[in-house]
């Protein structure tokens, strides 16, 4: 037998089987669909549309099972006629949704061309390629699937509905009832959210906004992102003149009004505008945990059962330290005004649960929460350990308070709390490129031969230069992030800014990386649990309306990050800072063991306190919330404000008033670090990496919530593949469901 085989003769015979296998049957299948789309056929009748989904509300419980805020949908009984949409609108939509809508058929063969070829080159559904008939044909017909045999069959019907229906009335229908976000139904109810005015009066510009948030709502709603809004909003008026639906003149009008966000402090905007009003949470005694609540559930199930899903959310928050928080931001900010601000965030650090939260002087002025931060572009939500949220506004830079980071980081490579180093007013970093290479002390003060220890205590920036470059930036970035500093990248480069793409430098240790409050603690709370990581969450369960269970954190599973030596000796550090270093003022004069650090950066811009005890971590920042360029001078008789002043006496009083009845605990006396000493040379210690541990439980479980009976509907409806021929709905059914109580493993804090 000859094996040599021709080459030539071999492709040919690998390219007919693939024509034959593939290509084929997908020419078949695009005949068979295309004479069921485009053929003069009698349109058979379109199948029973899927029974609303009717509008629950989501109820929102702190931890000793009072309600503190609920989530619904706008009200999308909102009348709103065919005739109500203006021309302008319609046109907005069209041009970045559909801009074929008007000639079609209720399917585009173009779109749906690159849409499969895509599908086919990554081997699965990655294109939408829908029209706007089709994506209204899959809210209300299909199941919503990404599959291939439901893009076929949203096809199909969407070529019956554009066969029955006005292109008119398809769009009407279309915009009667699609999320356009902040829980806007609709788009009668999104025009009462955004702008204060009925649909009928919305102009270009608003017209604009509003198509720009149909691909994303969530992702592009103006509050919460108003950057990518404003991009969208442009985008979608340049499409349009592009297109023609709107001439030059009203499009450089339309482009001149951009978005404004009205605050007490800035009530109007100075020239012609798009105005985009506050959102009104609906019953929030606590709106700024029930804003955190809010956004953690959207960003890990979506805004669809936030809003219509009737959740039942029970929360770690505990109204003692919340009202007490409350109190002592009031006290320090008294005799000040707005813009201002002062954030807090306390977390339990054997669970992770955020305890109380104080986003500003006044939500329901700003609706931003400042003990949030922002995100970094691009971001996306782990699977699992701690997410970042975008609280409105952004980040700010940490000062010194960072520099425990670094320390941790050292401490695990063998550069012990002994160490000593030169600790000069100015210290010029070696081979440095960037444009930090001069480091100053404050008031350039110098320190001369310093222990590490000792320039934890005191915060002696040039010690810490060259820290982190022992250390390495990047390590030092990957140490942060393990903590749980969502918005500072592993690899140690800069999101954002003139310098993206470029290594933060030494000036990471000093605090350049912005954070948020929230992160601080979450961070910090790593210490005091001895080098345990419980991912900060507002959430101890919430169950749907069905009953099924979404999430359960009554009994939580501890990560080890940091070995119990190097968190120790942080803490043991960290204790000098408030006992005789630059956080003095934050001693609540207890036995109990605290621990903390200041942070001040560059102008007295921002000035941070963060600090724990073994039962509670919190971190305070005070800051303008309107720039981050404005010195803290002259506030409330302090001529300078570091973190070491307000910050650190606000710290004082609330975790004095906190701790008040609790029985007076200690952190453990710090193991030796292996291979510590003192001035030792910089390795790797092999039993200090991290690991994964047991779940760590805690007290006995105390009953939160009684248990509660439940009457929801249920209604099943089943689609065939094509559904145009037979459809079975089943009637509705009515199932009655026992929540069982809710435990913790933690009583709500005294």
């Amino acid at each position: 037998m000859d094996w040599n085989l021709d080459p030539i003769r071999v492709g040919k015979a690998v390219a007919t089987f693939l024509v034959v296998a593939i290509l084929m049957p997908l020419v078949t299948a695009g005949t068979a669909l295309a004479s069921i789309v485009y053929l003069p056929l009698p349109a058979p009748p379109l199948p029973t549309p899927k029974p609303g989904i009717e509008s629950r509300i989501t109820h929102i419980y702190d931890a000793t099972g009072k309600e503190i805020g609920v989530l619904r949908k706008f009200d999308t009984s909102i009348p709103v006629k065919a005739s109500d949409i203006p021309e302008v609108l319609k046109q907005a939509v069209v041009s970045v949704e559909d801009k074929r809508f008007y000639s079609h058929g209720g399917i585009d063969p173009i779109g749906a061309l690159r849409a499969l070829w895509a599908d086919l080159r990554g081997k699965r559904v990655v294109q939408g390629g829908s029209t706007i008939t089709q994506q209204y044909v899959k809210n209300v017909y299909t199941s919503g699937e990404r599959t291939l045999a439901r893009k076929i069959r949203e096809a199909v019907l969407a070529s019956q509905l554009d066969r029955k229906v006005t292109k008119d009335e398809i769009l009407y229908r279309y915009l009667s009832d699609i999320y356009l976000g902040g829980g806007a139904y609709g788009i009668g109810a999104a025009a009462e959210s955004y702008f204060k005015k009925p649909v009928n009066d919305l102009n270009a510009s608003e017209s604009a906004m509003i198509a720009g948030l149909i691909s994303a709502p969530s992702d592009f709603e103006p509050r919460t992102n108003p950057t990518q809004a404003e991009i969208n909003r442009v985008f979608v008026l340049d499409e349009m003149m592009r297109q023609n639906r709107i001439d030059p003149v009203a499009h450089a009008e339309a482009v001149s009004q951009h978005l404004f966000f009205p605050t007490a402090e800035n009530p109007k905007p100075s020239g012609p505008a798009t105005i985009v009003h506050p959102l009104e949470l609906q019953s929030a005694t606590q709106p700024y945990y029930v804003d955190y609540v809010r956004r953690y559930l959207s960003a890990k199930y979506g805004a669809d059962i936030v809003y219509r899903g009737g959740l039942r959310v029970e929360t770690a928050l505990d109204p003692k330290l919340q009202t007490l928080a409350e109190e002592s931001v009031k006290k320090a900010l008294s005799g000040t005004s707005a813009p201002l601000e002062m954030a807090l965030v306390t977390v339990e650090p054997n669970t992770g649960y955020v305890r109380a939260m104080v986003g500003g002087r006044d939500f329901s002025k700003s609706q931003v929460n400042l003990a949030l931060g922002k995100c970094p572009d691009g971001y996306e939500a782990p699977k699992e350990g701690p997410i970042c949220l975008d609280g409105g506004g952004s980040g700010r830079q940490p000062g010194s308070s960072m520099k425990p980071i670094t320390l941790a980081r050292a401490y695990e490579e063998g550069i012990g709390p002994g160490r000593v180093y030169s600790g000069p007013g100015t210290y010029t970093v070696p081979n440095c490129r960037s444009a930090d290479c001069t480091i100053h002390n404050v008031e350039s003060g110098s320190y001369g031969a310093i222990s590490l220890k000792q320039a934890t205590a005191y915060s002696v920036n040039t010690v810490f230069a060259q820290l982190i470059v022992d250390v390495g930036i990047k390590d030092t970035a990957e140490m942060a992030h393990r903590l749980g500093l969502t918005m500072v990248p592993a690899d140690g480069i800069q999101p954002i800014g003139e310098s993206k793409g470029d290594p933060y430098g030494v000036s990471l240790t000093l605090g350049a990386a912005e954070e948020s409050p929230l992160d601080m603690a979450s961070a910090y709370s790593v210490f005091a649990a001895r080098g345990l990581q419980f991912a900060s969450t507002p959430i101890m369960k919430v169950t749907d309306a069905n009953g099924r269970v979404l999430e359960d954190n009554t009994k939580r599973q501890g990560k080890r990050v940091l070995a119990e030596a190097v968190a120790d000796n942080v803490t043991d550090a960290l204790k000098g800072v408030i006992s005789g270093g630059t956080g003095t003022g934050a001693n609540i004069a207890r036995p109990d063991g605290q621990a903390g650090k200041t942070g001040s950066t560059d102008n007295n811009t921002d000035a941070w306190f963060v600090g724990y005890t073994p039962a509670l971590a919190t971190a305070i920042w005070m800051g303008y919330s309107d720039s981050n360029q404005k010195s803290l001078k002259n506030i409330k008789g302090v001529s300078t404000v570091y973190g070491g002043t307000i910050p650190a006496s606000t710290w004082k009083d609330y975790m004095g008033q906190a701790l008040k009845t609790a029985p007076p605990a200690d952190f453990p006396k710090p193991a030796a670090l292996s291979g510590d000493i003192g001035a030792g040379p910089r390795r790797q210690l092999e039993d200090l990496r991290p690991q994964v541990v047991e779940p760590i439980y805690v007290d006995p479980p105390v009953t939160l919530f009684p248990p509660t009976t439940m009457t929801v509907p249920r209604t099943t409806t089943t689609f065939p593949l094509f559904g145009f021929l037979t459809t079975t709905t089943r009637p509705p059914a009515t199932t009655t469901t026992t929540v069982p109580p809710t435990t913790s493993t933690t009583r709500p804090f005294p």
